[in-house]
């Protein structure tokens, strides 16, 4: 009878490379994250101890490796950060977006629950990213866009280099968004100054006061102004307003390539070079247009178009256009400006109606 003989080396090499591949397996099926006991974790030293969000922040100490969790005391705002990166000595982290700003303990811990704390300044300057309005006059009411505002003690409409700065009053604030009333002003136009428990910036937007400036319409046609528009007149409208209680409508028809017009034949404005900027709102139509500014006061002569004085209109959105005068065809030295246009070229599919306000030359 022919003997078989088992062969049990084989089969035990098999297992123990399963048993190999098993262990390896569980072993590397982590997040990364090194290796150490919880411990009573110690915060000895924070490099800087005072940032702007976003900042990459290093805590030192020791029994630091096993912490699971950072959040900043103000309000409750987690820090991400990624535990491969640190030891059991450095932890290095991001101040959030979210943190508020100010003096307050960040805690760290541990997966065992077991807290340190420091204490750190964040340094959340007030910042706007956008307005409601660039226009003014006392008691109009604005709405700031932007971060850290909710701690903010003072706003005013300032100009540095002349020593001024008129106070607005604060409306509401909130992270966010900050409400504020605008006050009477001697300035023609100037930044905001805005200071929160941080510090203290000044707006990139400049915002112009109304009573100041040379009104070629508002909520009605400037003095000495009426329509002058080809094709269809421009007209007084309640439908659409940016500001006040209407603004100016103009219809272009199909095909005609219209003219909203602006004439003051009785009082003139003479050459003044202290005219710095033309500004306004205009609210787009079905689609987006060029409007094309003209005047009798330029050089091109009124209803030219001039690609110095094309203004790109947004459809169905009030667009806020401010131009200076001397990148444009507006006004030559010694004549005298009687008219005022935005004149298109079309359209060509349908007609197209736009809205008009608060058009403005501001010194």
């Amino acid at each position: 009878m022919k003997k078989y003989r088992l062969n049990r080396f084989p089969g035990l090499v098999l297992i123990g490379l399963v048993a190999g591949l098993a262990l390896t397996s569980c072993e590397e099926d982590t997040d990364g994250t090194p290796r150490y006991e919880p411990g009573n974790p110690v915060a000895t030293k924070i490099m800087p101890d005072s940032a702007a969000s976003g900042s990459v922040v290093t805590l030192m100490g020791t029994g630091l490796g096993d912490i699971r969790n950072i959040t900043f005391e103000k309000q409750g705002v987690e820090a991400g950060f990624q535990p491969t990166l640190n030891t059991d000595e450095t932890l290095i982290f991001r101040v959030p977006t979210e943190a508020a700003g100010g003096v307050q303990n960040i805690s760290f811990t541990n997966s065992a629950g077991k807290t340190t704390t420091i204490p750190f300044k964040v340094l959340a300057y007030p910042s706007v990213s956008d307005v409601s309005d660039y226009n003014f006059t006392e008691g109009t009411v604005i709405t700031l866009t932007g971060n850290n505002l909710d701690d903010v003690t003072a706003v005013a409409v300032a100009d540095s280099v002349k020593g001024i700065s008129d106070a607005a009053t604060i409306v509401s604030k909130e992270k966010k968004q900050l409400v504020v009333r605008m006050p009477a002003s001697t300035l023609n136009r100037g930044t905001l100054s805005i200071t929160n428990g941080t510090g203290r910036i000044r707006t990139r937007q400049e915002f112009v006061n109304k009573d100041l400036s040379y009104k070629i319409f508002t909520d009605t046609f400037g003095t000495g102004f009426q329509n002058a528009s080809w094709g269809d007149a421009a007209v007084v409208s309640t439908k659409e307003r940016k500001a006040g209680t209407a603004s100016l409508a103009k219809t272009y028809q199909k095909g005609n390539w219209h003219l909203t017009g602006l004439s003051n034949w009785s009082t003139p404005l003479v050459y003044s070079p202290e005219y710095t900027y033309l500004t306004g709102w205009i609210r787009g139509a079905s689609q987006d247009y060029s409007l094309y500014v003209t005047t009798d006061a330029g050089k091109g002569g009124f209803g030219d178009y001039n690609d110095a004085n094309e203004i790109k209109v947004k459809a169905g959105v009030w667009n806020y256009f401010k131009i200076k005068l001397t990148d444009m065809d507006f006004w030559v030295s010694g004549k005298k400006l009687t008219q005022v246009g935005f004149r298109i070229k079309g359209p060509d599919k349908q007609d197209e109606t736009f809205y008009f306000d608060d058009i403005l030359l501001v010194k």
